[in-house]
């Protein structure tokens, strides 16, 4: 392909075309949680360990493409809250439902 040198207009014009085809045509590859739900920076989540809940807060920093060690919590953790019974679960409960969807092991590594 020959482009004159005296349209700059028309050299950017291609230049911009062939960066949107590159990024029309390369695979996006998500990153997707224990269950399989695709996984993005701003989601509020929970972290396991041996089927027990042992973090929660916003995942941040993720880098798709990457399932294994990726991105970090921040804790969403105030100092003290409030508990309505008929709102909560105790965490041996919660690990037990895990366990029944055999959502408590980790995959194997890829």
């Amino acid at each position: 392909m020959q482009i004159a040198l005296e349209q700059p207009e028309a050299t950017l014009a291609v230049a911009f075309s062939i960066l949107a085809a590159l990024r029309q045509s390369n695979e996006v590859i998500d990153m997707h949680y224990r269950n399989g739900r695709e996984a993005k920076n701003g989601d509020k989540i929970v972290r396991l360990e041996g089927g027990k809940v042992v973090s929660y807060g916003v995942l941040h920093s993720a880098t798709p493409g990457n399932d294994y060690c990726n991105g970090n919590i921040a804790v969403v953790q105030p100092p003290n809250d409030y508990a309505c019974m008929c709102d909560c679960l105790h965490v041996d409960d919660v690990a037990a439902v895990l366990a029944e969807q055999g959502l408590d092991k980790r995959p194997a590594g890829k």
